[in-house]
């Protein structure tokens, strides 16, 4: 563990002992436990501090960061914190907008830092474009008669001013929900911020960016935005926003230690990460996800499916490629027969050629292995199960690449 300053990092699965008697770390200590009385799935609580799983990114408390990074191999923080970036950025697939004035280059040592750099070049883009107006219904007293006249709150708010008018109408303007949900972002990350080298940014949008309403934002504020032609150039920066704000949690209690989570799955981005990489750089197969299979169903209640992680289907031959993710390192060791087994019954219903689990490691490797006869256990069947160890490497474009090749060798 490294703790400098107001950042504190890990890596994952790891135990975060506190000092009871630091009162800085108690508080730490304690916005951790409440945070954990929500129900998160990031850690468990133990003795004078919390012990870290498979999720990885930051929580940070306060002014306080904790950031939990992977870890596959024996390599130093740095090596992980630039692969976890990476990863993240390759995944949710981010096109960083430039404004025009100049190409913006990333540059984040954290991921809340890249979170926070996205969001504010896609606002300062969409700024540089031209904010979208849309019709709104509005309703309230005016100086003049325009719209519908509301008579009944009319006669009983205007009873002794004449002068007014209480109506309902259409107004286009720039005011309307995907305005309000990234002006509340804006005051969200001002508040957040601890980098000196964006807060300059963030105070520049919060001057140029209009003035919207405080509204209260939660899941179905974001499922009721209809995307079309006009506003589709603002799906990035809303999902950035909906990230943001929906795993903040404000300490109603003290307001000195809100907290903001943004944790992913290591086993879930490692699997999206494999997909999203072959489906950028094996144009010989088709690439899909999950495809879903019954397995088995009981007399009565609902069937029992299998899901694997990627299924490449070749386009000249039509045969059919396995492959399932695995967030873990070897060690020199085997597979679990558990996941060995998996592979097999993967093998025999999506009448695969071959199947292979796919680990991080510190060195490429692929070892063949073909299982059993079912009727004759003194032979082998040609069904060909193989463990590939993948290198990890920081930098994403050779990283992709060097999975790419080593994918075309494993297909051959």
């Amino acid at each position: 563990m490294q703790s400098l300053a107001n950042l504190i990092t890990v890596f994952e699965h790891e135990k975060l002992i506190f000092n009871p008697k630091d009162e800085k770390e108690k508080q730490l200590h304690d916005a951790l436990e409440i945070y954990h009385g929500n129900q998160t799935p990031f850690f468990k609580l133990i003795r004078n501090g919390v012990q870290f799983n498979e999720h990885v990114g930051i929580i940070q408390i306060g002014k306080t960061t904790i950031e939990v990074l992977p870890k596959a191999d024996k390599s130093g923080e740095d090596k992980w914190r630039k692969l976890l970036i990476g990863m993240i950025k390759t995944v949710w697939g981010f096109d960083v907008k430039s404004t025009g004035s100049s190409t913006l280059k990333l540059k984040s040592n954290s991921i809340l830092e890249l979170y926070f750099e996205l969001f504010l070049s896609e606002v300062e883009y969409l700024l540089h474009r031209g904010l979208i107006k849309r019709y709104r219904k509005t309703e309230g007293n005016q100086n003049s008669l325009k719209g519908a006249l509301q008579f009944s709150k009319h006669i009983s708010q205007n009873l002794v001013h004449k002068e007014r008018f209480y109506v309902k109408y259409t107004q286009y303007s720039n005011e309307h929900a995907i305005h309000e949900i990234l002006f509340k972002t804006i005051k969200l990350l001002a508040q957040l911020n601890t980098n000196p080298v964006l807060k300059g940014r963030i105070g520049a949008l919060s001057l140029n960016f209009p003035e919207m309403k405080d509204i209260k934002v939660t899941e179905s504020t974001f499922d009721k935005i209809a995307f079309d032609r006009k506003n589709q150039h603002y799906q990035a920066a809303l999902a950035i926003a909906k990230l943001l704000l929906l795993n903040y949690h404000p300490d109603i209690s003290k307001g000195r230690n809100d907290v903001l989570a943004l944790m992913f799955d290591m086993n879930s981005l490692w699997e999206q990460f494999i997909l999203v990489t072959l489906k950028r750089k094996l144009k010989s197969h088709h690439v899909s996800s999950q495809v879903t299979k019954n397995f088995w169903k009981p007399n009565s209640g609902y069937s029992s499916k299998m899901r694997p992680d990627i299924i490449l289907k070749c386009n000249d031959t039509e045969e059919n490629f396995v492959l399932d993710t695995k967030w873990k390192n070897l060690n020199g060791y085997n597979p679990s027969p558990e996941d060995l087994r998996q592979m097999y019954v993967y093998h025999r219903f999506y009448q695969a050629k071959k199947v292979a689990l796919i680990y991080p490691s510190d060195k490429h490797s692929i070892q063949k292995g073909n299982y059993y006869n079912s009727f004759n256990q003194g032979e082998m069947s040609e069904k060909e199960c193989s463990i590939m160890q993948i290198a990890t490497n920081y930098d994403i474009k050779i990283w992709q690449d060097n999975i790419a090749l080593q994918i075309k060798e494993f297909l051959v």
